[in-house]
């Protein structure tokens, strides 16, 4: 008797956005070896279904550069800071991996080759198809830019089919449900109602370079262990944007 067979992934290529404050987990600064485990875990489990995959990490555990701005450093250099916080998440995050078994590549924006390589779009590409998991440090390497826009800009180059952002929440709402227990949450939207209602999940350039790129945006929360897997074989979970 012939065995049911397993359901295909939907996407071939993705990326994910892991923020800073996600490694964090429960601690008020640093990062949470039990989280960065968990959320290795689950990118192992989507690289083992066969799809390239592309993460890219913030720094906001370590470092932010905008509320350090505010506070009156000079923006460029905290910005500058904010990217080498996130060299330090990837390299976290690349040790936790190759500890699993799956081969990683960390590229930085910043010519840093101690440590890692430079960001060549060709290369990263040439990575994934060898079926390694390449994480994508220090944004776009260009102050005033958020990490967001980093994962919008660096999924359009490398053709992604979708821009996974993972967070602590379940998708978009239309209040923050942590402070609004009886908020709507949106199944799907489009750019531009996330640009007009001005919904906090990324920032205006991101999300106006996805729209511009017809990228779709799937929010969800990756903290539950098995959703990213799930979204992968086509499982309806999160908030999906698109035009």
């Amino acid at each position: 008797m012939d065995l049911p067979s397993s359901p295909a992934p939907k996407y071939k290529r993705v990326l994910l956005k892991v923020s800073g404050e996600i490694l964090m987990g429960s601690r008020s600064l640093g990062i949470d070896p039990d989280l960065l485990e968990r959320i290795s875990q689950q990118v192992k489990l989507v690289h083992d279904l066969g799809v390239e995959i592309a993460v890219v990490v913030g720094g906001g555990n370590i470092f932010r550069g905008l509320p350090a701005a505010q506070g009156g450093m000079e923006r460029a250099s905290a910005d500058y800071m904010g990217m080498l916080a996130t060299v330090i998440n990837a390299l976290a995050l690349q040790d936790c991996l190759e500890k699993m078994g799956v081969f990683t590549r960390v590229m930085t924006a910043l010519h840093m080759e101690q440590v890692a390589e430079p960001f060549i779009r060709r290369r990263a590409i040439r990575h994934m198809e060898k079926g390694r998991v390449i994480i994508l440090a220090a944004g776009t390497g260009n102050p005033y830019f958020t990490t967001d826009t980093a994962a919008a800009l660096r999924a359009i180059e490398l053709e992604a089919d979708v821009l996974l952002k993972g967070t602590k929440v379940d998708g978009v709402y239309e209040l923050d449900p942590r402070l609004e227990p009886n908020a709507k949450k949106f199944d799907s939207l489009t750019y531009l109602e996330i640009l007009s209602k001005e919904l906090k999940i990324m920032d205006a350039t991101a999300v106006s370079l996805c729209m511009d790129n017809r990228l779709p945006i799937l929010v969800f929360n990756l903290m539950e262990d098995e959703n990213l897997e799930k979204i992968i074989l086509g499982e309806k979970i999160g908030t999906l944007v698109r035009g």
